[in-house]
C-alpha cells in the first residue's frame, strides 16, 4: 500500500523534482513527505508538518509547493518562506538552490546579511521563492508598501518553519499580523504550511496557524521512526581556589568528549559558550592539538558566525562549535557526532531539538549532559545544597522518555508592545490615516482579538501626547516628531529587545560585540579568543582591540525563560524516588543519592515549607516559573504584615526564602492555604503604583494597561492555588 502511495505521490511531482530524486539515490519518500504531498495536492487546507528532528519537513513542504508553482508559475513571489533565525534561512537557501538547478524557479533569501544587490534583482523582478525573517519581512511592508501588490499579489503559499520557536511570543503574533496586513492589501489567502519537531499541543499550533483565515488545518498523523538515543549525565564540583592556568576536571571531560569529533556543545548564555571554547583552546594548545574551536551566538559577526557553520558542514573534519540556542534551530549540520549541553535546558522542547542535531543520518543520536557547580559547604542552607540544574536535566528526560511530553505553549493574550509596534508600522507604512480607519486595520489582526476600542482609544491619546502620534488640521493621524525617532532606525523592524553593543574589530575585520566596552588596556573575551583593547570610539561605538592569549570573560545580560509546573514536579519526584538512571554517570549518581539524603534528612519528603536557621524559612513550592512569580507576589502583597515578613528571597523557580517575624513560621502554610480558597484575582496582586516594562515598547504603553497585560500574562493565579492547596 505504501508504495503505491509512493508511485502516486512520486508521480505527481515536478519532473526536476523526480530527477533529483534519482539523482540523490532515495530509495522512497518520507512517510512526512507522502502525507504533506496527499495534503497539498488533494486539499485546499492549510498543512501543520509535525515530526521529529530529521524526519524530511523542509522537503515536505517545498517538494509538492514547487511542484505546483512549476505547473502554473505565479506573476509575482509565488512562496514566502518565514525563518526564526538567519542561520536557518541561509541553511535552508543552499539546500533550495541545489535542488532547483534545474528549474525556473528562483529562490532569494532576505535578511540584514544579504548584500543590497540580491535583494535588487528580487525588487526587480519579483518572482518564485522569497526566504526571510519577521524582521526583514516588516521593513518590506513599510518601506515597499506601495510595491507590495507587485511582489506579493499571487502569493499561493507561505511556510513558517520551527512554528513553536514564534507561537506564544509577540514575535510570532507579529508574523500574524504581517500575514493578515498582505492579505488585506492583496485580497488573497495564501495556503500556509507550519514545520516544528517540538509540539506538546497539536490544537493550539492548528489554532495559531490558521489565525485570521477560513481555512481548516491539516495535520498528518505520522508514525514516529523509533531512533536510537545515546544519553548521558555527569556531574562535577568546580573549585574556585584552583590555578586559573591549570585546567579542571570538568574541563577535561569536555575536551575528551568533543576531542577529535563533530560535536556541537550548547549552553545557556553567551557568557558560557565563550568560556568553555576559550578553556578547550587553551587545552588544546598544550596537548599541540589543532584549533577546531569555534563560538556561535548573537554577538559573533556574520563572517565568523558562517566560518563556525561551514567547519561544521565540512565532512571528514572534527570541528566544535559552543552556541547558545542560535543552533538550536533545524540547521542541517551534516554528520555530527555528539551534542554537549552544559547545565540542563529550560524545556522539553528545548531537550528534543538539541537532541535532534545529531544523528540525522540513521545513526544514533547522541547527547552528553555536564552539569556543575561550586561545592556546598556542609553549612550551607538545604536550598543550596541541592543540585537543581542535575534534577531539572533528570526530569527532563524523563518526561519525554516516559510519557512523551512537551510544553504546551500558551498564547499572548495582551501583547502590548506589538499594539505600539504595528500602529506605528502601518501609519508610517500608509502616510496618515483617520483614526477609525486606523482602528479598523488594528481590529482586523488577529492577535489583538483581547484588546477593546477603550484600551485602544487610550493607548492613541497617549500616544499624542508623548507625541509619537500628530493629529492634522483635517482630524487624520500622522507619526510625530518623538515617533519618527523611532521608526526611523532600522532597529525598529524587530519586536524584541535590541541591546546596543559595541562593535569589536581587530583592524578593519568585525570580530562581534559586547555590551558594554572594558577601559583601554584590559582584556576580554569573544569568539572564544583572548582582546585587548586599542580604543574606543564611544560616539559610533566601536571597540578596537588585538588578539593576545591568556584567558579573559566576558558578561552579557543573560536571557531568562520559562520552566513549566511539570518539570518541577517531575524534580520533586526524581529526589525523593528511589530510582536509578542509567544514563548517570558515576559522579552524578553519588550527588543524586548526596541530595536524595540530605533532603531525607530535613524532611522535604513530608512538607514543602521547611524552617532554616531562626526566624528564617524555605518554601520549596515545585510550580513552574509563572506560579513561582505569583507566589512571591501573593506573599508581597498579602502576608507582610500578618506574618511580619522582613525579607523575601530565592531562586525562581526552585526556592523562596523568608525571613519571619518570631513565632510566625506556624501561621504561614495555613495563612497560605487559607489566601488560596479567597477570591484573589491576579489583578490583586499588581500594585497600582507599578507599570512593569518587560517588552521592547511597553515603555510607549499607558500604564493601566500594562499593570491589566501583566496580571494576565505574567501570572497564573489558578496554577498556583491548585499546587498550594495540594501541599
Amino acid at each position: 500500500m505504501r508504495g503505491e502511495v509512493f508511485e502516486l505521490s512520486f508521480s505527481k511531482l515536478a519532473p526536476f523534482i523526480q530527477e533529483y530524486i534519482y539523482q540523490n539515490n532515495w530509495s522512497e519518500l518520507r512517510p512526512v513527505q507522502l502525507a504533506a504531498c496527499e495534503v497539498i495536492f488533494d486539499t485546499d487546507a492549510h498543512l501543520l508538518v509535525a515530526a521529529a528532528t530529521a524526519a524530511g519537513k523542509t522537503e515536505a513542504a517545498f517538494l509538492p509547493v514547487l511542484t505546483l508553482l512549476h505547473e502554473q508559475p505565479a506573476n509575482t513571489i509565488g512562496a514566502l518562506y518565514i525563518g526564526p533565525i538567519k542561520a536557518l534561512i541561509n541553511d535552508q537557501f543552499a539546500r533550495l538552490n541545489d535542488l532547483l538547478k534545474s528549474a525556473d524557479i528562483p529562490v532569494y533569501h532576505w535578511h540584514g546579511d544579504v548584500a543590497q544587490s540580491r535583494k535588487n534583482k528580487l525588487l526587480k523582478n519579483p518572482q518564485g521563492i522569497l526566504q526571510i525573517t519577521p524582521e526583514s519581512l516588516e521593513s518590506l511592508l513599510i518601506n515597499k508598501h506601495h510595491d507590495l501588490m507587485r511582489l506579493f499579489g499571487d502569493l499561493r503559499f507561505v511556510i513558517i518553519d520551527e512554528i513553536h520557536a514564534f507561537m506564544g511570543s509577540e514575535r510570532g503574533c507579529q508574523i500574524i499580523c504581517q500575514l493578515q496586513r498582505l492579505a488585506n492589501l492583496t485580497q488573497t489567502q495564501p495556503r500556509r504550511i507550519g514545520l516544528s519537531a517540538t509540539l506538546g499541543d497539536y490544537s493550539m499550533a492548528e489554532e495559531w496557524l490558521r489565525s485570521g483565515t477560513d481555512k481548516p488545518v491539516i495535520t498528518p498523523n505520522i508514525t514516529a521512526v523509533k531512533r536510537q538515543i545515546k544519553l548521558a549525565i555527569e556531574h562535577f564540583y568546580l573549585n574556585n581556589e584552583i590555578d586559573e592556568l591549570e585546567a579542571t576536571d570538568y574541563e577535561k571531560y569536555i575536551f575528551n568528549l568533543s576531542n577529535s569529533r563533530k560535536c556541537l556543545i550548547f549552553a545557556n548564555n553567551r557568557t558560557q559558550t565563550e568560556s568553555i571554547i576559550a578553556s578547550l583552546r587553551r587545552i588544546a594548545t598544550e596537548q599541540a592539538s589543532p584549533d577546531i574551536y569555534h563560538v556561535h551566538h548573537g554577538s559573533i559577526s556574520a563572517s565568523l558566525r558562517q566560518a563556525a557553520e561551514n567547519a561544521m558542514r565540512e565532512p571528514n573534519y572534527p570541528a566544535v562549535t559552543a552556541a547558545t540556542l542560535t543552533l538550536e534551530l533545524g540547521i542541517d549540520i551534516g554528520h555530527l557526532e555528539r551534542v554537549i549541553q552544559l547545565e540542563s535546558p529550560l524545556s522539553v522542547a528545548s531537550f528534543l531539538q538539541r537532541l535532534g542535531r545529531s544523528g540525522r543520518r540513521g545513526e544514533a543520536a547522541d547527547m552528553r549532559f555536564v552539569c556543575a557547580e561550586n561545592q556546598p559547604l556542609s553549612e550551607a542552607p538545604l536550598p543550596e545544597q541541592i543540585p537543581w540544574q542535575l534534577l531539572q536535566c533528570i526530569a527532563i528526560i524523563q518526561l519525554y522518555i516516559e510519557e512523551r511530553w512537551i510544553e504546551p505553549i500558551k498564547p499572548v493574550k495582551y501583547p502590548l508592545s506589538l499594539l505600539y509596534h504595528q500602529t506605528m508600522s502601518i501609519l508610517v507604512a500608509t502616510g496618515e490615516m483617520t483614526p477609525a480607519a486606523l482602528a479598523k486595520q488594528i481590529f482586523n489582526l488577529p492577535p489583538f482579538a483581547a484588546i477593546s476600542p477603550a484600551d485602544f482609544k487610550l493607548l492613541l491619546r497617549y500616544l499624542i501626547d508623548i507625541e509619537h502620534i500628530q493629529k492634522t488640521e483635517q482630524g487624520k493621524l500622522i507619526i510625530g516628531l518623538a515617533g519618527e525617532k523611532i521608526v526611523g532606525k532600522f532597529q525598529f523592524y524587530a519586536v524584541f529587545a535590541d541591546n546596543q553593543e559595541y562593535a569589536v574589530k581587530q583592524g578593519t575585520t568585525e570580530i562581534g560585540s559586547i555590551a558594554l566596552p572594558p577601559p583601554v588596556g584590559n582584556q576580554f573575551a569573544l569568539a572564544g579568543r583572548t582582546w585587548e583593547v586599542l580604543e574606543v570610539d564611544f560616539k559610533k561605538k566601536v571597540i578596537l582591540a588585538k588578539q593576545v592569549s591568556g584567558k579573559a570573560t566576558i558578561y552579557w545580560r543573560g536571557g531568562s525563560g520559562s520552566i513549566h509546573t511539570r518539570v518541577l514536579q517531575k524534580m520533586r519526584q526524581v529526589l525523593l524516588e528511589d530510582v536509578e538512571y542509567s544514563y548517570l554517570q558515576k559522579n552524578a549518581q553519588k550527588r543524586l543519592q548526596t541530595a536524595r539524603q540530605i533532603v531525607k534528612n530535613a524532611g522535604l519528603d513530608k512538607q514543602n515549607i521547611l524552617q532554616l536557621e531562626k526566624g528564617k524559612c524555605c518554601i520549596f513550592p515545585w510550580m513552574g516559573t509563572v506560579a513561582y512569580r505569583t507566589l512571591e507576589r501573593l506573599l508581597n502583597s498579602f502576608c507582610r504584615e500578618s506574618l511580619e515578613i522582613n525579607s523575601i528571597g530565592g531562586v525562581n523557580p526552585y526556592y523562596l526564602t523568608i525571613k519571619l517575624g518570631k513565632d510566625k513560621f506556624k501561621d504561614l502554610q495555613p495563612e497560605l492555604v487559607s489566601l488560596c480558597e479567597q477570591r484573589i484575582s491576579a489583578e490583586d496582586l499588581v500594585s497600582s503604583a507599578e507599570a512593569p516594562e518587560l517588552q521592547k515598547y511597553d515603555q510607549f504603553i499607558p500604564h493601566p494597561l500594562l499593570r491589566k497585560a501583566f496580571a494576565w500574562d505574567y501570572l497564573d493565579i489558578i496554577e498556583m492555588k491548585q499546587q498550594i492547596l495540594l501541599w
